[in-house]
């Protein structure tokens, strides 16, 4: 039985991890920590943890399961702190879309990881801090558990059992699989946002095609509007893999740009419908499906 839950971050994902299971009927104790006491005295406000300390030992002190869902960057100070301030029996977890450096931090720190669960909800939002949580944000999404050699059935089943209440969908994965994975799928987007708002910003006459960016423009770079120091330090800590999709990436805009130049319709034709059947085929009425 979990009696009390500490989220170290109390933000996008923790915060919604609290709502979530208050709004499920889970009655534990929900305890904050994090440096910004401010923020901590406004998710008091809103309901979403019961009490909060600024010393990561107090925080704690008691608690049945520990989320840590702080920026990756964390991960090394947040672990050194937990060893010896959390109870044998107490379970850690994470929310963090890198998972091999935490098992790292993890393994560095930690010593025995019996009770330790990786894990990665796949949700979010543009959006961050206090004021961004919301109860149904997992809601239907997937949440992956990258378990370890050491990583317990018994430990695994409450983490399990906690994301399932929030109402995500759990899923399975290797450390190793799950960094590749959402390197492509998640991180080179980011990437790639990022990247095309400053570059528009570099431009001559960047006032008046920052005018002009809307519909699509929009749409495509609304992630650009996530939080810099959260994906400065995915970058840093899944560089291998982020670096992997990013030469996969230029080798076929390498491929689009010499159509282009040759102007050969058939081919720049072909890797748009590919694309486009792709999308539709395999994304969209998967998502419809779902």
């Amino acid at each position: 039985m979990t009696e009390q839950i500490t989220i170290i971050g109390v933000g996008l994902i923790g915060g919604s991890f609290a709502l979530a299971l208050k709004a499920a009927g889970v009655t534990a104790k929900f305890v904050g920590y994090g440096r910004n006491e401010q923020n901590l005295v406004r998710a008091v406000e809103r309901g979403i943890i019961d009490s909060y300390h600024t010393e990561l030992a107090d925080a704690v002190n008691g608690s049945d399961l520990v989320l840590v869902a702080a920026p990756v960057g964390a991960n090394d100070a947040i672990f050194e702190q937990l060893s010896g301030a959390v109870s044998a029996n107490c379970v850690i977890t994470d929310a963090g879309s890198v998972k091999q450096s935490v098992i790292n931090a993890a393994r560095k720190h930690l010593g025995t990881l019996s009770n330790f669960v990786p894990a990665h909800p796949i949700a979010g939002t543009e959006h961050s801090g206090v004021e961004a949580g919301f109860a149904s944000l997992y809601q239907g999404k997937r949440l992956i558990i990258t378990p370890i050699a050491e990583t317990s059935a018994e430990a695994t089943a409450v983490v399990s059992s906690l994301w399932a209440q929030t109402g995500a969908v759990i899923e399975t994965m290797s450390p190793e699989r799950h960094d590749k994975v959402f390197a492509a799928t998640s991180h080179l987007p980011h990437l790639l946002a990022f990247s095309l708002v400053e570059t528009l910003f570099r431009m001559e006459q960047q006032e008046e095609l920052l005018r002009y960016a809307s519909g699509g423009f929009s749409d495509f770079t609304r992630i650009a509007s996530s939080d810099p120091v959260m994906w400065k330090d995915i970058c840093l800590h899944n560089s291998d893999c982020i670096l992997d999709a990013v030469a996969h990436l230029e080798k076929g805009l390498s491929e689009l740009t010499a159509a282009i130049e040759r102007k050969d319709e058939r081919a720049i034709e072909h890797i748009f419908r590919v694309a486009k059947n792709t999308r539709d085929e395999k994304i969209l009425s998967k998502a419809s499906a779902e």
